[in-house]
């Protein structure tokens, strides 16, 4: 959607409309705290929760939530205890061995196959929608944010994923945002391909220890399937210098440019403490530099 949008350099910012995700490899890079901070600095934005597994955005942007939506996908076998005989055959033909020996359906076993339905000679099985969740349409003092949360032991995340995603550009076209800023899952896994397939763009964070460094390669590769532009972006880079320079050596030779670094600082630990982004706790000190991430991003996304 955003491949045909103009671009506004002079300003720093990216015109409608760009999508940029934030991902990384690893947990607890920081991608969060980067979102927020990207967020008090940008300008008609459109937020999107897509760490739908285990989201925490909303804990820094409070949103006032105006919209909730049940998510449904696939269906779920239920028994009616008054037409059950208990002839043992949904059992005995359930290959996830989802129903108990007093013929209940345990919904965290069950698949939604509708075997159990077929194989039934009284009837006594129905199907139903599986709710595994919610999503929502908010508002917050940054602009309009979807978010969403997946149930307890739920599946499908990806397909959640997908729905922020595709409500979030929906929205950013009525209100005539400039971008969707994304923060992704972590890992590379079927959440991830769901935030970024089609980005406009990645912000790919990472810290400087070997287990963040190997992670970073293998999103890297992952972005590099789709074809999608990168930054890194190296947070709590002065912790460890060794690996910072070697980080910053395979942005250079795999052409990712050379990445944007944050200091160790516990002012991030703080912010989030008073619910906060960091550049509404301490604006002297991070607006600049999350300034100059949006203009880095925005030079990659002229070419």
């Amino acid at each position: 959607m955003g491949k045909l949008a103009k671009r506004n350099a002079g300003r720093g910012q990216i015109s409608i409309m760009q999508e940029i995700v934030v991902i990384s490899g690893k947990g607890g890079t920081g991608k969060t705290s980067l979102v927020s901070g990207l967020a008090a600095t940008g300008t008609r934005q459109v937020l999107g929760d897509c760490d739908v597994d285990a989201s925490d955005l909303h804990l820094i942007m409070a949103p006032e939530i105006l919209e909730t939506h049940e998510f449904i996908s696939g269906q779920q076998a239920q028994i009616d205890p008054d037409l059950c005989t208990g002839c043992g055959l949904c059992r005995a033909y359930c290959r996830f061995q989802a129903i108990s020996e007093d013929y209940l359906v345990m919904e965290e076993y069950c698949e939604g196959c509708a075997l159990c339905l077929h194989v039934c000679p009284e009837s006594a099985v129905s199907m139903h929608d599986r709710h595994c969740g919610q999503w929502f349409s908010s508002r917050t003092r940054f602009g309009p944010m979807i978010h969403a949360c997946l149930g307890i032991g739920q599946e499908n995340s990806g397909k959640l994923v997908s729905i922020v995603r595709k409500v979030s550009h929906q929205t950013a076209q009525e209100k005539g945002a400039e971008n969707v800023l994304g923060d992704g899952a972590p890992g590379v896994g079927c959440p991830v391909i769901a935030s970024l397939s089609n980005a406009d763009m990645a912000l790919l964070i990472t810290e400087p220890t070997r287990s963040a460094f190997a992670d970073l390669r293998r999103v890297f590769d992952l972005t590099r399937h789709f074809k999608i532009p990168c930054l890194a972006v190296i947070n709590k880079a002065d912790l460890n210098p060794d690996i910072t320079v070697e980080i910053e050596r395979f942005c250079l030779e795999y052409g990712l440019g050379a990445p944007a670094k944050l200091p160790y600082d516990q002012d991030f630990t703080r912010a989030q403490i008073q619910g906060q982004s960091i550049v509404e706790y301490h604006p002297d000190k991070w607006t600049r530099p999350m300034q100059d991430i949006w203009k880095s991003a925005a030079e990659i996304l002229k070419h």
